[in-house]
């Protein structure tokens, strides 16, 4: 049985957190981790949508630009949630 979406999304993003922690101990600053890491999801997410030689439009643009929107308060919304439980123990 195939895992779900939700669970491969979750190790996929491990992944990726373990690479950036990888430059990050090779002496890379967290800053141009970062940078490469948004970059590289815009080329994919850009490939995602239109494939390899295709570009997004205005309102692709706009979609994508909210999609990184929602995981931002996403997880700024986790973030919270967890020092609030902290903070309550």
């Amino acid at each position: 049985m195939a895992k779900p979406d939700s669970e491969v999304h979750q190790e996929c993003m491990e992944r990726f957190i373990e690479l950036g922690n990888t430059m990050k101990d090779e002496g890379i600053s967290v800053s141009v981790v970062s940078a490469g890491l948004m970059t590289a999801s815009a080329i994919y997410g850009t490939f995602a949508a239109a494939g390899n030689d295709g570009r997004l439009s205005e309102k692709g643009i706009g979609q994508m630009t909210e999609s990184y929107k929602q995981q931002l308060d996403q997880v700024q919304e986790a973030k919270k949630l967890r020092s609030d439980k902290s903070a309550g123990s």
